[in-house]
């Protein structure tokens, strides 16, 4: 799919005036993502007899390394959403006992491909969770109604897919998300745009092909509106990205990648690597042979003798080497294995530190030494203070995804949920906290009366609001019969 087609056809038929000069620095970024970027992982080299070969550098791939590391620790199976409604709760991500398997979420696979998508949102700067209707009930003016038999799909794009329209207050109100789909064997590109206007958002989608750089028109999926309203404000999507000012190009509304600013630091761990690499691999014993003892074949190759388990015999004609070594002489090359080790953690340490991890967070060479965990933690600070940070715009992303879900669940699919319920994002980060130091001081403010009960129990127990009231006030009619 090449972005700069769609978004000349969007120029062309909405009369708008966008760029496509950011993406080929987000195609940069998700070159180092995937492991290899041209420009620098090629080089030539020349060989005696002055032929000239392409060699690829050794690439330990950290960009991708990286954004798994975030998002591990940003979206994980321990994230939990707690709805302050019950029948709300239940519709947005199943049963109790369906453990985060039912629902919308659970149906779309979203906390699988959410870890995903916040991987990619790292890498290119941006992610999208976009929220589509199958089989919606419409009025004759275009204007959705309830219809218990539509169903909420999710789409996960990064930020080659997402076109902003309209920017306030650094929020991204309009916006175009593009897909690729495959379908019956044939490959078609996805375009649908949110615009917001007087009387709520409305939804345009197409389905197109592209041939020699134009995009065609093509049928719909089945059970997809062409065009519909919402009626609302909400937005059907939410974006993320790393909570990082972007430094690249301050005018877009898109992120920067969390390595976008460390370039220089993902190609000293290649070149460190690249040579620990080539020093292996150039460190076999070498044989120099006199000629005296070689014999050639009928089409004249060298023949060595004892070839049997062979490492490298080379012949250097019948000089004297000296010290009477003039028939065999060894040559073992320095492996370097530790300058090379140093010089890989050194490295590692700077990629750590420019990415937020701090300069610890990769350690090969630790020499055996125990580290407590009071060490461990204050070690990660650097660390625990960015994920905090990125925290806020993950936290917010989630918030945004499920708001839309429960519009669309009472407003598309005509469900009992209650789409201005309270919602909680609780993260799992033991990885970089002591949470029973955590969960002791919110005991104690609970006792103090700075924290409720019911809002412990919302925390510490996953609970959704009403639940954990439930329980509360189950357990002070308890303790006042048996006190009684």
């Amino acid at each position: 799919m090449n972005i700069t087609t769609v978004i000349d056809d969007l120029n062309r038929r909405q009369g708008l005036s966008l760029s496509a000069e950011y993406y080929a620095q987000i195609e940069e970024w998700m070159c180092w993502w995937r492991g290899f970027y041209k420009p620098f992982h090629t080089f030539v080299e020349t060989a005696a007899n002055g032929k000239r070969m392409e060699r690829k550098l050794y690439t330990m791939r950290m960009g991708k390394k990286v954004c798994e590391d975030w998002a591990s620790i940003l979206l994980n199976d321990k994230t939990t959403i707690g709805v302050g409604d019950a029948a709300s709760s239940a519709f947005l991500q199943g049963t109790e006992e369906e453990s985060g398997l039912g629902g919308v979420l659970g149906h779309n696979a979203f906390w699988l491909r959410g870890n995903e998508l916040v991987e990619k949102a790292f890498a290119s700067g941006t992610g999208a969770v976009v929220l589509r209707m199958r089989n919606m009930a419409l009025n004759k003016k275009g204007y959705v109604l309830p219809h218990a038999e539509a169903t909420i799909e999710m789409e996960f794009l990064p930020a080659s897919g997402i076109i902003p329209i309209t920017v306030r207050a650094g929020r991204v109100v309009d916006a175009a998300f593009v897909s690729e789909v495959l379908s019956e064997g044939e490959t078609r590109i996805y375009i649908e745009t949110h615009t917001l206007e007087k009387d709520g958002y409305t939804i345009r989608n197409r389905c197109c092909t592209e041939k020699h750089g134009v995009l065609e028109d093509a049928p719909l999926p089945e059970g997809v509106a062409g065009e519909w309203h919402t009626g609302s404000d909400v937005p059907l999507f939410s974006l993320v990205k790393p909570n990082i000012v972007n430094n690249v190009d301050e005018s877009t509304a898109l992120g920067i990648s969390v390595f976008a600013n460390a370039i220089d630091n993902l190609t000293g761990v290649d070149l460190a690597y690249n040579n620990f690499c080539r020093d292996l691999k150039l460190g076999g014993k070498k044989v120099f042979v006199n000629s005296e003892l070689t014999r050639r074949d009928e089409s004249g190759y060298v023949i060595t003798p004892d070839d049997v388990a062979q490492q490298l015999f080379t012949t250097i004609g019948d000089r004297d080497l000296g010290d009477g070594r003039d028939l065999i002489q060894e040559f073992n090359p320095a492996l370097r294995v530790q300058e090379n080790m140093d010089g890989v953690q050194a490295q590692l340490d700077y990629l750590s530190f420019k990415v937020g991890f701090g300069t610890k967070h990769y350690q090969f060479a630790s020499g055996g030494n125990i580290v407590t965990a009071t060490q461990y933690t204050g070690d990660r600070q650097e660390l625990v203070q960015n994920a905090a940070k990125h925290y806020v715009a993950v936290e917010e992303f989630l918030r945004g995804i499920v708001r839309g879900i429960l519009w669309a669940g009472k407003a598309v699919c005509g469900a009992e949920v209650d789409p201005q319920t309270n919602v909680a994002v609780n993260f799992e980060d033991s990885y970089i906290i002591d949470k029973e130091e955590e969960r002791e001081r919110d005991r104690k403010d609970v006792r103090d009366g700075f924290l409720q009960k019911w809002e412990y129990r919302a925390k510490w127990y996953g609970e959704d609001e009403e639940t954990a009231r439930k329980a509360v006030m189950d357990g002070a009619v308890m303790g006042t019969t048996q006190e009684e």
